[in-house]
């Protein structure tokens, strides 16, 4: 028996040696080759890519079952799948499958899972770690966002991938799959916005994760998630758990524990349970039998996270809601309606006038936000005619479309990929807005400001920040973190944006004069003295009707003025101080006469 084992074990080491070093020379007797180790690792290597060809090669397709996914069949070999797994040896032998012409049986990746998902991508890294022993790296087109600037270390594409292959790990029994997903999921907990650990804190709970389940709920219960959407997205059991851990460091922090009024949360919970039904009239009864209004019961934020769209249409046709209201964590309305991706609410509120220029405490706008949200996948994704539309792409582009408008007609901002940009170019905007404003009507510009209680901020950048430099708005400061430093420029913007709706309500006509100054006139009367002769009469000629322009505004504003009752003093500087100019060689100079 010995001897009958002894020439297939020369056979093997030949044959790898041959592999190994390409020669077909003498071979060496087992006992005089090198040790082992080396020789297993590319002997294993080899046999893991010929197995992987099973999967890519379409001229080796000898599976002799389907597995679908995502309506895709995937062929899978069955003998493999129930040596590698635990789960699929029971499953064929339970069930066969249902049988079509060919005579290959068929698996619904659906009648596999008793919850959550995994995509066709997912469940193809993870077969062919199943076949090959090597686990492939993430798709790019299924695991990061469409947000250029992202690093993709945190967004929510790159957590769905890994969630949707930590259900595959789980549910098939690879143990060790399950373990390096639970360090990578654990590695996202402290990086992702708090909305993005909850698709981490379910897959840990259905797995039965204790480790990261305790990581995430103490995450959630750290942060500033409202309580309606911990009960309203989470288990039970974890909601109860968060809400203990929370009293608890309440009680730690404070010593005591907030009072709340049980009867104003009930009528808050009555108004959330009649959106829930898709009842608005009788949303109406109870706004109508309380004190409470949509704006304290955060009614419409609720109901563009959790309810039908028409509920959403109609609870805006109520007129009671304020569409640009931020909730506890400081999301407008319009921030819920990109995390959902409907893009019929999105529409619903633009309409209204909800604002996409707002930004999260942390410097996300909607359309931001949104990008964030979506896979390249989804957002290049095909649509052919007759088929259902590419909500992704449709939320994005529509969101774009309005940032691309005149920043102050439509509540929209200058059009910019990313956060920074977004902050320092409306902040730009406004500033210059504001400079021209004090410069063509000086004391109407000081009394808007001075009404919006603007005083709080330091003296705008204004024009120098136009031609070419930002001046000081992107100076760095080591101490201040991004955050930190994006909340300075929303201040800032705020004061800005109260003070030109001042204007507007007060001097409503100086005020159309700036809108067309600054959408049709502003890049060209910087450069004047640039262009051919002819040019430059046009733009000097076009300078002296803006000229006559500011004076008609003014005296209709103080006349408007005049007759509300406003102190006609306060423009009595302005026609003197705005109204005589001269052109200067760098551009234009404004002075008195």
């Amino acid at each position: 028996m010995a001897n009958s084992t002894e020439p297939s074990s020369s056979l093997s080491f030949t044959s790898s040696s041959h592999l190994s070093n390409g020669t077909f020379g003498p071979t060496k007797s087992s006992s005089s080759l090198e040790p082992g180790p080396n020789l297993e690792i590319i002997s294993l290597s080899k046999l893991s890519s010929n197995l992987e060809q099973l999967l890519i090669d379409p001229s080796c397709d000898y599976s002799d079952a389907d597995i679908v996914v995502e309506g895709i069949p995937v062929g899978v070999n069955r003998c493999i799948l129930a040596v590698r797994s635990r789960f699929f040896l029971e499953y064929f032998q339970r069930v066969k499958g249902s049988t079509e012409k060919e005579g290959k049986p068929k698996y619904f990746i659906r009648d596999l899972l008793p919850y959550g998902k995994v995509g066709y991508e997912a469940f193809r890294v993870f077969l062919s770690y199943l076949y090959t022993a090597k686990l492939k790296p993430s798709p790019v087109e299924v695991s990061t966002c469409v947000d250029d600037f992202c690093v993709h270390d945190a967004c929510r594409p790159a957590i769905n991938f890994a969630v949707e292959l930590m259900y595959a790990s789980y549910i098939f029994q690879t143990p060790e799959l399950v373990s390096l997903f639970q360090r990578r999921l654990l590695n996202f907990v402290g990086k992702a916005v708090v909305e993005d650990v909850i698709p981490i804190l379910m897959v840990a709970f259905h797995c039965q994760l204790t480790q990261l389940v305790t990581q995430c709920v103490d995450r959630v219960a750290r942060s500033d998630l409202d309580s309606i959407s911990v009960e309203k997205e989470l288990p039970d059991e974890i909601a109860k758990n968060i809400k203990l851990l929370r009293l608890q460091s309440q009680c730690d922090d404070d010593h005591k524990i907030e009072a709340v009024d049980p009867l104003h949360e009930k009528r808050i919970r009555r108004i959330h349970k009649a959106l829930d039904s898709d009842d608005v009239e009788l949303v109406k009864l109870l706004l109508s039998e309380s004190e409470i209004t949509l704006d304290e019961a955060n009614a419409l934020h609720y109901a563009v996270a959790y309810c039908d769209p028409k509920v959403v249409t109609e609870v805006l046709g109520l007129g009671l809601a304020n569409v640009n209201r931020r909730n506890c964590r400081g999301y407008t309305v319009l921030h819920m309606a990109a995390r959902r991706k409907e893009p019929s609410i999105i529409v619903s509120l633009l309409t209204k006038s909800a604002s996409a220029l707002e930004l999260t405490l942390d410097g996300q706008s909607a359309v931001s936000i949104c990008r964030r949200l979506t896979r390249p996948k989804d957002y290049h994704a095909k649509t052919e005619q007759g088929q259902e539309a590419n909500k992704d792409r449709i939320c994005i582009d529509v969101l774009e479309r309005e940032m691309r408008r005149n920043p102050m007609a439509g509540d929209a901002s200058i059009s910019s990929e990313t956060v920074a940009d977004d902050l320092h170019m409306k902040l730009l905007y406004l500033e210059n807005r504001v400079a021209f404003a004090r410069m063509f009507f000086p004391t109407e510009a000081k009394l808007a400001y001075d009404v919006a209680h603007a005083e709080t901020i330091s003296e705008f950048a204004g024009i120098s920040a136009s031609k070419g430099s930002t001046g000081n708005l992107r100076a760095v400061n080591l101490n201040e973190t991004p955050i930190m430093q994006n909340k300075r420029l929303f201040t800032r913007i705020e004061a800005l944006m109260k003070t030109v709706e001042m204007g507007r309500r007060y001097f409503p006509h100086c005020s159309e004069v700036l809108d067309k100054f600054m959408e049709d006139d502003l890049p060209d009367l910087f450069y004047l003295e640039m262009g051919t002769p002819i040019e430059q009469r046009i733009k000097r000629k076009r300078f002296m009707e803006l000229k006559e322009d500011v004076q008609k505004a003014f005296h209709k504003d103080k006349a408007k003025s005049s007759r509300s009752g406003l102190s006609s003093s306060s423009s009595s500087s302005s026609q003197k101080d705005c109204v005589n100019y001269k052109v200067g060689e760098d551009g234009v100079n404004y002075k008195k006469s």
